[in-house]
């Protein structure tokens, strides 16, 4: 009995795609491939010149092709990082609509979704992204279903948020062709001894990160960024989670070391931080949209916070 034929990816590298992303996308496959002793995976790079590709953290890779056509059975990741937006040229998104179009488009890894959107390819459609790009893509693409999830891998298009969540993505994918027994066994190799399901989030719970287990807490947080645009006062968050303002108070003092204004205030400056560096948009609908009722106010309380200007923040950081 002949062995099957590999199952082959192509990578595709968007110029300033993230090293980190790129290395847990490989190694589950060879290392399956090692402990197997198969050549149950293929793989092979491509990019915009067709001989290297260049990461965020200035590493070069070869690559083998240019944007020719894949191949039969080849399937297709997308695998972009920062200034996604930039990178996200027409050339590239003619070869996401070719590839899609001959149905070997498998997804995208980490904030690669974009490219994805920007092809029209997830409306409708449930997808991951890094969470460092939820505020600008909710704002841009509104017709994606967006998660906080690590990836999602049970619809037609396959999106994992990056990092290692590239790794969970991987061995779910080992899992689903050879089965938990080697899935289990790559994971060893890795000392990856924590996969994640496709359903946990991307950013530590609140409890994890600084070990709180107040609910009255986490529901008032939980408040905070479900009403970002339209701020709730202190006092109307207290009333609607069953305690007092002063308990409130208490609450956001000892655990999160400032009142709950304030941890309100940086968490729509940190979101309007985001649309500036990640979008178009003007700096008034910015402020509105962060729940900022006049601009200027939104200039001086922005400046306080990050010693620049928003109409400046633009320029600082490229």
């Amino acid at each position: 009995m002949t062995n099957p034929q590999p199952e082959h990816f192509v990578f595709l590298l968007v110029h300033d795609f993230t090293h980190l992303a790129f290395s847990c996308a490989i190694e589950p496959l060879r290392i399956a491939n090692l402990i197997s002793g198969k050549q149950l995976y293929d793989w092979s790079f491509m990019s915009a010149n067709g001989e290297t590709a260049t990461a965020s953290n200035e590493v070069v890779t070869q690559v083998h092709r240019g944007y020719s056509e894949l191949n039969r059975g080849e399937k297709l990741f997308i695998l972009s990082g920062i200034r996604v937006k930039e990178n996200t040229t027409p050339e590239l998104l003619s070869v996401i609509r070719r590839e899609r179009a001959k149905g070997r488009l498998a997804g995208a890894l980490c904030s690669a979704a974009y490219c994805l959107a920007k092809a029209g390819i997830l409306d409708g459609r449930r997808a991951a992204i890094h969470w460092d790009y939820h505020d600008s893509f909710m704002e841009e693409f509104p017709e994606v279903s967006l998660v906080r999830n690590v990836f999602v891998a049970d619809g037609k298009y396959i999106t994992a948020s990056g990092g290692t969540a590239t790794a969970d993505l991987m061995i779910h994918l080992i899992e689903k062709t050879h089965g938990p027994d080697l899935a289990v066994e790559v994971a060893d190799m890795m000392l990856y001894n924590s996969v994640r399901e496709p359903t946990a989030e991307q950013k530590l719970s609140l409890q994890s990160r600084h070990g709180i287990r107040n609910e009255h807490l986490s529901n008032a947080i939980r408040m905070m960024t479900e009403n970002v645009e339209h701020p709730i006062p202190p006092s109307e968050i207290a009333d609607e989670i069953g305690i007092s303002t002063r308990q409130l108070e208490r609450l956001f003092g000892r655990h999160m070391n400032c009142s709950p204004k304030k941890y309100y205030v940086d968490m729509r400056l940190q979101k309007a931080r985001n649309l500036l560096l990640q979008t178009e948009k003007p700096v008034t609908e910015i402020a509105f949209l962060c729940g900022f009722a006049s601009p200027a106010h939104f200039a001086r309380v922005y400046r306080n916070q990050f010693g620049v200007t928003p109409v400046n923040q633009r320029g600082k950081i490229g």
